[in-house]
């Protein structure tokens, strides 16, 4: 390993600004032992180290200068994969990825979190919190919520306890890091649960309430410091409760050691708790009022710090954030109120003046805010302006009291403030955990989360800095004995040989602290001494520890007396013991305690009760046993325990805990001191590092073996370093054979069971071995291609020479045989021209001749032809004339006649009018008028009667003399033949011929006849029309008479009133009459084909049943989720009249009378089959809907519509029936009954089974509800021709419209069903079939071990691919054509279907990172090709757009990344990516072997843009599987005909009668 630092060699020195800067060795010189090396820092400066040759032979010597790790792993995720795993080489890593936005890297079992002071949501999103759900450590890039699935999955795994360890200076992120974890403990979706398949949109009450935990521990015990805005000022261990499924069921927090001079005292620039201003900003007017809150300068306990502001916070709505938090774990509005009101009573007494006297102190108990202070806490304020400047002394036979000076006095008004308010923080802990804890039989496991101070260093350091250190002490002595226990549990389980690995072991600065004689245990005794003072117990601690057995961790500083130093695990910290007693003490007087107590403010009471109980709790063994006194107040306080021995008591407990959990760590990194989004300080991340122990883990990790690779990991990557005779052998004798032939040195390796382990450096130098072996390769390779290229080169150019020679050749014999054809030819040439000029002048003489011939022969014709016109033309002119003026005198006459007859006509009417309106004027004559009406119809109904008879008999004769005809005509055929034979039988042939004449003469005699009825029959109908309006005409005037008689008698009028309604009936029965000749003369009006026909009260049958209840559906039929309105299109539908019986047939026409007496018939029987609607509704809701098999559709034989929406026919037909024949309530049942039923049948598959079953039901109910539509509309459009009343049109309207919306709801219930399930079924595909599956050949690329894959031709086949998606969707696609879905319908279900593929894809695509190499994006973009031309090829050619950032991520990886003009062409060809997924897709971008690593100069590049740009969600909003996406429903489809097919396998037989009968009226 000499050549280790050969010239070129990169290697690091020491930097005052960076900690570390990179440098390469110029030169080296060996002279003698002495090794002199010349560097080249990367800042251009030079510099020279030396060495010995020994120290060169050990690698491990401090004198030689760290090595840099090789480019492509410079910043790896994992600081143990190191080669070179040393302080700079994890600096340069960390200061890398965190320039690359990376904010997270492992450190082994360690999560170093690196703050960046900037939000970046796009890393917590729940998109990428559900893509850490189920996935190992490791298997995605380092995040925190990678540690916090590996702990729960721990936690089911072993069945044990789990411990995060969040720990860090102030302002690193800790309790960010905290909060999100709990956040991901509160809303991951288990993806392993096999009982669940999805977990609920909504958090539970419990998860909600666990992180409402957040906004108030951080209102009442954060606090803005000059390293943080928002700092933690107590320590907390949030343990969150699982239940054996496991499910979260309750959460408990504990905390530790809360800041209390914080509430009196700020730094500059530092805030007290943000409470406080919280309160101050956000209280309303009359709480302000109530409170007495003053601005936040006049404050004094919160003006000390200067800016009360903190950037971009507004306290306001964090103020409104708290309160809801706090109403969210269960407290009231009451006593939020009490709570806020005892907060400001603490402010208050930050105002309260004590004047200062000579050697006392004066407070008036009149001073404003102390009156106002005792009001709000229920106190007297004369005791308490007492006991602020007075003290009580007890001996045993009296009681002492005594003034306090202004210091002490001040100090016991602040010890109030801080007892009250460490009271107030202990109660809402307290109430917290009694809220979310569960109870202790349920719990199973948990899950904790500590976020712990980190170890601080000031320049002035007191008692919180000592407490503080102390805890990171015993939690780092923890974590070195962890992390020592799985490096030795690695080596034992691989069976490896190893030596015991020593480790900085801190156990004697813990005794020097916590020992029986330590640091506290003095503290604690001093501080019950009444007394006692800082300056006795320094005293004290020299005493005991100055001397040579704690020296080496105990200092006492060369000058002064007032500081100690003690030597911790990460630097030594000097201590100054000004205020330790007070603050370990920390009591409020026993006076003012009592009169606490007292209080009438009983939630104050409450409060300080819970603290005093917490505090007894928490510390047992910090208190001791009194002993006998002459005071009952020191014996008391003896008993008290201090704050230093509840902290401890508090931290062993603690230690216990963490110590019988399975711990994790996240180490919080501060990266500079200015809180600088992206500004990394070396130095300062450097003292983290070694405070927070990952120094310290490093370094035992190269104690040992610190790079472990699985054999078949080592044998993928370096294979081609041995013969390939060596690629059949196992697995150990092949890796065993690599080691051999490459590392010399037997002691830089073992081999375990499954695993290779390797010192450090020994990776670097694998890696440079199979550097040049490719280079070997490659070199070898190119020789061969270029022999090649040069070798066909020089067969091209042979090849060439020979082809120009035997085309010169035959150019020369080409030219000789040209100029023989040429010869030939213009002999040819010569022959054929003179032959054309010879027989050019003939034809041209020819063609003058006859053009002279037919000039002349035309011009004789046409002269000819025009004395002929001329003649007919005069001819026309005199006729036309003549005529003309004898239709002139024609006309005229014929008006002149026309106006006398007018006249005439005229005088008669007006006399017969004024005669009917005379005899109109007597009731009587009414009365006869009325009956010979009724005679004179009588009579022409007898005439109508009498000459149908006649007619009839007429009509006999006819057929009787015809067949009579035809007899004789037959007869007369067959004795044709005997004509010339027999002359006698030809007379009498002949005879017979005229016998026939004469019949044929009266059969038109009939003719005439029959003609004649007819016309007669014409006049009766006119006759009837005038009868018609006379009557109409007389009913109103007789209405008329009656409104003008109403005051005559009774029984005048009740006589009356029956006459009139007689004579309307028979009115009305003429009208019918008229009506119906009128329809079958001009064609007979109705619905179309008898599609609906609404029943008026006007027609032959009223209504028989109405609904008498305006909500038909109760609340189980209405419980169908609301669809979208839609416009349906326009539809024609008129009532169909109904005839009466044997009206045809008065006029001769029987046939029609016959079947309009079967409509009849067959409309009862239609209406007795729905009177028994129990029957129609079992075989609809049994019969045809529950146990109808699905029909499976076939695209070689597709159903016709009718064999796949006969459902729905059959339902629409039942409807239109009840509808017609008025059975209203029995329809709104039924209705009800069927969408019911079809939902329930919908519902109850399960699985893919509801994919077929679903279409076909969706197809079914869009028929239904384009029939309901149909009928609306025909309901409007009708209304005036059917004489509707405007009740029964406003209940057929609200009927109509209820079937309609809740047909709606359905289709939308159903498409919700069927949407869900196919997006589950698809999900399932899209991951192994767009992004596993490689159907590009010679671009197939394997994960893990590629190399047994290439040699043995084995591959781990994905579960499904690119033709199982492409068949899923030509299924679906298919099967909704087949069932005729809409267009519009199929096109929306395609692209959900395909936008869930784009952003599933897209999403998986960026966190596997295995994934982005160019190969990959080729065969991902070859996939996405095969869905382009799917879309086109079915009619979705906008599909692909929902596969766009998909599409662009896969260019992406195939464009070239070399130069930063490379990075400006993708950024304008992926225009559609976000530059934090740019960023994403190229910092994790897989180089091949053969392509050069992306430059950190680019990355630094790409991290640029990225911060310069608004962030972006990282992630694609996923696409829910619970949801189906936005639906419009279809237009109503266009019906002309109710359809009565129904299948012969159905067994229905009521339901085939009826459709059997209203196919009979139809085609009627």
């Amino acid at each position: 390993m000499v050549s280790q630092f050969d010239v070129g060699t990169r290697c690091w020195q020491p930097d005052d600004l960076e900690g570390w800067t990179a440098a390469e060795v110029t030169s080296k010189t060996i002279d003698g032992d002495k090794v002199t090396l010349e560097l080249c820092l990367a800042n251009g400066n030079k510099n020279v180290v030396t060495f010995t040759t020994a120290d060169l032979a050990d690698q491990n010597s401090p004198n030689l200068p760290p090595l840099c790790n090789p480019p492509i792993l410079e910043a790896n995720e994992d600081l143990t994969n190191l080669s070179y795993l040393n302080e700079p080489a994890v600096l340069h890593a960390i200061r890398m990825r965190y320039q690359q936005l990376s904010i997270y890297t492992y450190s082994g079992i360690v999560l170093i979190a690196t703050n960046p002071f900037q939000r970046v949501d796009n890393l917590y999103s729940p998109e990428i919190i559900q893509t850490y759900s189920g996935k190992r450590r490791g298997e995605l890039e380092p995040h925190l919520f990678a540690v916090a699935e590996d702990a729960y999955r721990c936690m089911i795994r072993e069945n044990k306890n789990q411990t995060i360890v969040v720990s860090g200076e102030s302002g690193a992120g800790k309790t960010v890091s905290a909060k999100y974890i709990m956040r991901y403990f509160a809303t991951v979706e288990d993806s392993v649960k096999p009982y669940m398949e999805l977990k609920s949109a909504s958090l539970s009450k419990t998860e909600e309430q666990i992180l409402a935990t957040n906004p108030i521990m951080e209102a009442f015990g954060n606090a803005k410091t000059t390293r943080n805005d928002n700092s933690s000022r107590f320590g907390k261990y949030l343990e969150i409760q699982f239940d054996s499924r496991p499910d979260i069921i309750g959460a408990k927090i504990r905390t530790y050691l809360l800041e209390r001079s914080r509430l009196v005292f700020q730094p500059p620039t530092e805030r007290n708790y943000h409470i406080f201003y919280q309160m101050c900003a956000g209280a309303s007017d009359e709480e302000r009022d109530a409170w007495k809150l003053l601005p936040v300068e006049q404050f004094q306990y919160l003006n000390q710090g200067g800016d009360p502001t903190i950037p971009n916070v507004d306290d306001s709505k964090e103020f409104a954030l708290t309160r809801s938090a706090l109403s969210t774990i269960g407290m009231t509005e009451e006593t939020q109120f009490s709570v806020f009101k005892i907060l400001s009573a603490l402010l208050h007494i930050g105002n309260i003046e004590i004047t200062a006297g000579r050697n006392d102190a004066n407070l008036s108990s009149t001073e404003p805010s102390l009156i106002l202070v005792c009001d709000f806490l229920g106190i007297d304020p004369f005791l308490f302006a007492k006991w602020i400047t007075k003290k009580q002394i007890l001996t045993r036979s009296e009681k002492i009291i005594t003034s306090l000076n202004f210091k002490q006095a001040v100090v016991v008004r602040d010890s109030v403030s801080k007892y009250i308010y460490s009271a107030i923080f202990d109660w809402l802990v307290s109430i917290t955990n009694k809220t979310l804890a569960a109870p202790d039989s349920s719990v199973k496991s948990f899950i904790g989360v500590l976020d712990i101070y980190g170890f601080e260093h000031f320049q002035r350091n007191s008692f919180e800095q000592f407490c503080i250190n102390y805890a990171n002490e015993k939690l780092q002595q923890e974590f070195n004995q962890h992390v020592f226990k799985l490096e030795q549990d690695e080596y034992v389980r691989e069976q490896i040989a190893w030596n015991f690995i020593e480790f900085s072991d801190n156990q004697p600065c813990i005794d020097l602290i916590e020992a029986r004689i330590g640091i506290l245990s003095l503290l604690d005794e001093e501080s019950r001494l009444p007394s006692g003072s800082d300056e006795s117990w320094i005293q004290k601690l020299y005493n005991n520890f100055e001397n040579d057995q704690n020296k080496k961790y105990f200092k006492k500083p060369r000058f002064g007396k007032t500081a100690f130093t003690v030597h911790h695990y990460a630097m030594d910290v000097t201590y100054e013991n000004e205020g330790f007693i007070e603050k370990n003490r920390d009591t409020v007087p026993e006076e003012q305690l009592e009169l606490l107590l007292s209080s009438s403010n009983e939630l104050l009471k409450t409060i300080l009760q819970t603290s005093i109980d917490v505090a007894k709790a928490e510390a047992p063994a910090a208190s001791t046993p009194s002993k006998p006194g002459p005071s009952r107040g020191g014996a008391m306080s003896n008993r008290k325990p201090t704050l230093g021995g509840i902290f401890k008591s508090s931290l062993i407990e603690l230690m216990g805990t963490i110590n019988s959990t399975n711990v994790h760590y996240i180490r919080c990194i501060k990266p500079n001191e200015a809180k600088e989004s992206w500004k990394f300080e070396g130095p300062m991340v450097l003292s983290q590092l070694r405070a927070c122990g990952v120094l310290e883990t490093i370094r035992i990790s190269c104690e040992g073996f610190p790079t472990r690779w699985t054999f078949d990991e080592f044998i993928d990557r370096y294979y081609m370093l041995v013969n390939s005779a060596y690629w059949v052998k196992s697995v150990q004798d092949m890796a065993m054979a690599i080691l051999s032939s490459t590392i010399q040195e037997a002691d830089r390796y073992q081999l375990g069971k499954t695993k290779i382990f390797f010192r450090a450096g020994m990776l670097a130098y694998l890696e440079n071995k199979r550097s040049a072996r490719l280079n070997e390769c490659a070199v070898l390779i190119q020789k061969n291609l270029r022999m090649k290229y040069y070798r066909k080169r020089y067969l091209e150019a042979r090849a060439a020479t020979i082809s120009l020679q035997a085309a010169i050749r035959g150019h020369f014999a080409r030219d000789r045989a040209r100029k023989l054809r040429l010869e030939i030819a213009a002999t040819t040439i010569q022959k054929y021209w003179r032959s054309y000029n010879t027989r050019k002048s003939y034809l041209e003489t020819r063609k003058s001749i006859v053009l002279m011939q037919a000039v002349t022969r035309g011009h004789l014709l046409r002269r000819s032809l025009l004395e002929r016109h001329q003649r007919d033309a005069a001819l026309t002119i005199q006729r036309m004339f003549r005529g003309h003026v004898a239709r002139t005198n024609y006309n005229e006459e014929r008006r002149k006649i026309i106006i006398a007859q007018n006249a005439v006509r005229r005088w008669r009417a007006r006399r017969e009018l004024a005669a009917l309106k005379a005899e109109a004027r007597s009731i009587n004559h009414f009365k006869e008028v009325s009956y010979k009406l009724e005679n004179k119809v009588v009579e022409l109904t007898q005439n109508l009667a009498s000459r149908t008879q006649e007619n009839k008999k007429l009509l006999a004769q006819i057929d009787v003399m015809a067949s009579q005809l035809t007899a004789w005509q037959e007869k007369h055929s067959s004795l044709q033949d005997y004509n010339q034979r027999l002359e006698v039988e030809a007379q009498a042939a002949n005879a017979h011929m005229a016998r026939a004449q004469e019949f044929e003469r009266k059969l038109t005699e009939l003719e005439v006849k029959y003609l004649d009825s007819v016309s007669k029959l014409e006049a009766n109908e006119v006759e009837a029309d005038k009868l018609s309006e006379r009557l109409h005409a007389h009913s109103t005037q007789l209405e008329e008479a009656l409104a003008a008689s109403k005051k005559e008698k009774e029984d005048v009028e009740i006589t009356l009133n029956d006459e009139i309604g007689r004579l309307k009936e028979e009115i009305e029965r003429l009208n019918t009459r008229a009506t119906t000749i009128v329809v079958n003369g001009d064609g007979q009006r109705g619905a179309p084909n008898g599609l609906v026909a609404v029943q008026s009260t006007k027609l032959s049958r009223p209504l028989k049943r109405h609904s008498t209840n305006s909500t038909s559906f109760n609340d189980s039929e209405k419980g169908l989720l609301v669809a979208k309105d839609f416009n349906p299109r326009p539809a024609s539908m008129i009532s169909a009249p109904v005839t009466s019986p044997g009206y045809f047939a008065a006029f001769g026409d029987a046939q029609k009378d016959e079947f309009y007496q079967q409509d009849t018939s067959a409309d009862r029987e239609i209406e007795e089959i729905l009177e028994r609607a129990e029957a129609i509704d079992s075989e609809i809701l049994e019969g045809l809907i529950g146990s109808l098999k699905t029909p499976q559709p076939s695209g070689q034989n597709p159903a016709s519509a009718n064999e796949v929406l006969f459902p729905a026919h059959i339902i629409n037909l039942v409807t239109s029936e009840m509808w017609r024949l008025g059975f209203v309530k029995e329809s709104e049942q039924l209705l009800a009954g069927v969408m019911q039923t079809i939902q329930d049948r919908v519902m109850s598959y399960q699985g893919d089974d509801i994919i077929m079953p679903g279409m076909f039901w969706l197809s079914n109910v869009h028929e239904m509800l384009s029939f309901v539509c149909l009928a609306e509309l025909s309901i409007i459009e009708n209304v005036q021709n059917t004489n509707m009343g405007e009740l029964e049109f406003q209940e057929y309207e609200h009927l109509v419209g209820l079937v309609k919306h809740d047909l709606e709801n359905l289709e939308f219930n159903i498409y919700h069903t069927w949407m869900k399930r196919l997006k589950r079924s698809l999900s399932k595909m899209i991951i192994p079939a767009v992004i596993e599956s490689q159907s590009l050949p010679g671009f197939i690329t394997t994960e893990g071990n590629r190399f047994f894959n290439k040699v043995l031709g084995t591959t781990a086949a994905p579960a499904f691919k690119m033709d199982d998606l492409l068949n899923f969707l030509n299924r679906v696609q298919k099967a909704m054509k087949v069932f005729y879905l809409e267009p519009e319908v199929v096109r929306q279900v395609v692209m959900e279907l395909l936008r869930l593929v784009g952003v599933t894809a897209f999403n998986e695509l960026l966190q596997r990172r295995n994934f982005l190499s160019w190969k990959r994006g080729l065969q991902i973009s070859y996939n996405i090709t095969r869905i382009e031309e799917w879309c086109k090829s079915n009619g979705v050619p906008e599909g692909p757009l929902k596969l766009e950032h998909l599409m662009q991520a896969t260019k992406l990886l195939q464009l070239k990344k070399a130069t930063l003009s490379d990075i400006d062409i993708i950024y304008d060809i992926c225009w559609t990516l976000s530059p934090a997924q740019i960023h994403k897709l190229i910092s994790q971008y897989q180089v091949a072997d053969y392509e050069m690593p992306i430059s950190s100069e680019i990355l630094r590049e790409i991290a640029k843009r990225t911060l310069t740009k608004e962030q972006d969600p990282l992630m694609l909003e996923s696409v829910p599987l619970d949801d189906s996406g936005p639906y419009e429903i279809a237009a109503p489809r266009n019906l002309t005909v109710l359809e009565t097919y129904m299948p012969a396998w159905l067994q229905v037989p009521t339901l085939k009668r009826l459709a059997e009968l209203t196919s009979r009226n139809i085609k009627g």
